[in-house]
């Protein structure tokens, strides 16, 4: 129980006052206190397990299993006891080029949070210590929890969005170099960037409507106070939206430009070949027509006969190689 329990603290007027041993007792004196809410961090926990933690906790039946389950996409869940967010936490490493997510489930109710992660990508850590080196933010109860959770992971994606634009831009330049050696290697590299790309517009837009309801009125168990504080993650979320949208045409706009590009040197090699095609087509065809059986042929018994064909064959092969030259098929 231990690995599955992050973190669990009781909180009173902003400040960590206590880490409890019975979860039910806790809940009981958050409840009997003003301004007092229990925060509970579980990290993958089973069926068994969350049963035994949260059994005190009223949470719904689907909820739960959304949360067990995991594979969920962000989300804003009203039931009558608890809200239910889920959020999905972005982890990016430019230089092995991949791109990670996680899942953060959020319970929050009249006195506790409960927070509920999958995966490595998962600022719970930090969120807690900021947020207890600032109680006037905590004294807003679970509904800080969930700002500080939500505003974590959002400036994350910022850092996230600018990390990808900085690959996005090296991939451009390495495509449109005049040295590029365009292939299987670089259309790969280009949709394995759009597919990156793709799970990280999973993970930013469907958290749009919620975090627009969480500033708006009518939600129980939001803080009147802390609406202000979901404007600025709203607000922050939209400039992560405009920049996946970025990303995304830009790469869109590097994959056409790439085939045209592509188009472009196939038919400059088709130019090519058919230029030498047609260099070596007129020696062929001098040379098949004196190498013909027959006795009588005109010149066939001309002493510079042959000199005099080479040197026709060669001066053809010149004319046509500067016909070529000048219209830039070599």
């Amino acid at each position: 129980m231990r690995e599955v329990i992050v973190d669990c603290a009781l909180y009173r007027h902003g400040h960590r006052s206590e880490q409890p041993e019975d979860f039910s007792a806790a809940l009981h004196q958050a409840r009997s206190l003003d301004d007092a809410f229990l925060w509970v961090g579980l990290y993958e926990p089973t069926e068994d397990e969350f049963g035994r933690i949260t059994r005190d906790f009223g949470l719904h039946p689907l909820a739960v299993e959304d949360s067990l389950h995991a594979h969920q996409r962000p989300k804003l869940e009203v039931y009558a006891d608890s809200l239910f967010l889920v959020l999905k936490p972005v982890g990016y490493d430019g230089e092995a080029g991949s791109l990670s997510t996680g899942e953060l489930m959020v319970f929050v109710g009249d006195s506790f949070v409960l927070t509920v992660r999958h995966g490595e990508a998962n600022p719970l850590g930090s969120v807690r210590r900021r947020l207890e080196e600032e109680p006037e933010v905590l004294r807003h109860g679970p509904t800080a929890v969930m700002y500080a959770v939500s505003d974590t992971i959002v400036d994350h994606y910022l850092d996230v969005a600018a990390a990808l634009h900085e690959d996005l831009d090296e991939l451009e330049a390495a495509v449109f170099a005049k040295e590029a050696r365009l292939g299987a290697v670089t259309a790969g590299r280009i949709y394995d960037f759009k597919r990156r790309a793709l799970e990280f517009r999973r993970a930013t837009v469907p958290l749009t409507d919620p975090v627009t309801r969480l500033t708006g009125a009518g939600l129980p168990f939001v803080h009147k106070d802390s609406r202000l504080f979901f404007r600025d993650v709203a607000d922050h979320l939209s400039r992560v939206n405009e920049q996946v949208e970025s990303i995304d045409r830009l790469l869109t706009d590097i994959l056409s430009a790439y085939l045209a590009q592509m188009g472009v040197r196939q038919n400059d090699d088709m130019r090519k070949i058919s230029a030498w095609a047609a260099m070596f087509a007129v020696p062929t065809a001098i040379a098949g027509v004196y190498g013909m059986n027959f006795d009588h042929m005109p010149e066939l018994h001309w002493v510079w006969g042959y000199p005099a064909t080479i040197l026709l064959m060669v001066a053809i092969c010149v004319v046509l190689f500067r016909i070529f030259k000048r219209r830039d098929w070599f």
